[in-house]
């Protein structure tokens, strides 16, 4: 049995706060501690940012086998038991992965010139994260499978570590490009579950794009707030960061409407997917 995680309520600052749901290695142990964070920073139990006290890398259970996103098999039609297995096991897999992006967010970039907003911002981005990972293991768990039970690849991981010097790149390229891909993709998901007749699957990846159309927004508007601080604008250096920082692709379609619901606007995708 997984050792009781410790109480962030606990500690004196947020970024300890945050280091700690970065170093635990359990799943759950690591979705209780960024919940808790969450809702210590909204009660005003943690008010102290602290010192930067990011690890270079958070810490992961042994399972599932981490590969390079060329190595992972292509991933099975979801009309299948095993095809919506792996889909499952893919989008919890993201959302671990998102859970620890929002804690480094804090713990590697703390700054006392930012203000407190920003920490409140990803301690609660943070928190959600951990929700829709706990909503997709149940998904799991209704197909007989768990979380691990199958490989998984390291790419979200990759592009933090090619942001981890520069917290105007790590926004550009975290939540303005990985998860405003989310948003363009999920939709289709939605229409294809709710084709296989799964109602409950869909509900959850319902309320996840509900939620990271918000996360989104707050990577736009606090990109936006870092670039003006820098005497940038914003939309340039956006553009800029993502074809100097990001070694992927964006291409269409896009979710125009999540994505101008999340504050970008239509000339956004072409400027971002010029080459």
């Amino acid at each position: 049995m997984p050792a009781t995680p410790p109480n962030p309520t606990a500690a004196i600052s947020v970024t300890d706060a945050a280091r700690a749901v970065l170093d635990c290695p359990e799943p759950m142990g690591k979705v209780r501690l960024a919940q808790a964070c969450g809702r210590s920073v909204a009660a005003g139990m943690i008010t102290e940012i602290g010192l930067p006290a990011a690890p270079s890398r958070p810490a992961r259970p042994t399972r599932p086998e981490l590969r390079a996103p060329k190595h992972m098999a292509r991933r099975r039609a979801a009309g299948s038991r095993a095809g919506r297995i792996a889909l499952y096991h893919a989008l919890a897999h993201i959302e671990l992965n998102a859970i620890d992006l929002a804690f480094d967010l804090i713990a590697r970039f703390a700054d006392p010139a930012l203000p407190w907003a920003f920490y409140a911002d990803w301690a609660r981005i943070g928190a959600e994260e951990a929700c829709h990972f706990e909503l997709l293991c149940g998904r799991l768990k209704a197909f007989g499978a768990d979380y691990g039970d199958l490989p998984a690849h390291d790419g979200l991981w990759q592009a933090a570590a090619e942001t981890a010097d520069d917290l105007l790149a790590r926004l550009a390229v975290v939540p303005l490009v990985l998860e405003a891909r989310g948003l363009d993709v999920t939709p289709g998901l939605i229409t294809r579950l709710r084709g296989h007749g799964d109602g409950q699957g869909a509900a959850v990846l319902e309320l996840i794009l509900e939620e990271e159309i918000r996360h989104v927004a707050a990577g736009w508007r606090w990109f936006r707030w870092v670039a003006k601080r820098r005497g940038l604008e914003a939309k340039t250096a956006w553009a800029r960061l993502v074809h100097t920082r990001y070694k992927g692709k964006i291409k269409p379609p896009f979710n125009q409407a999540a994505r101008v619901a999340a504050g970008f606007d239509a000339q956004w995708s072409v400027l971002a997917s010029a080459p």
